[in-house]
């Protein structure tokens, strides 16, 4: 009986509420710094170069 109505409980949670939302938006936005960190190192656009200078010749 009490997990039945655990189990709607859980299962009646349609979104996320402001504490969520500003969590998950904070990590997007590190995420999104360390990747254009790492995109515009020396060493990755040289490898991203030559990837592409191979895949057009």
């Amino acid at each position: 009986m009490m997990l039945r109505k655990l189990t709607a409980r859980l299962r009646g949670d349609a979104g996320m509420n402001t504490a969520e939302y500003a969590v998950g938006t904070l990590a997007a936005v590190a995420f999104a710094g360390i990747l254009l960190k790492v995109l515009t190192s020396g060493r990755v656009q040289a490898a991203l170069a030559s990837v592409i200078d191979r895949a057009l010749s």
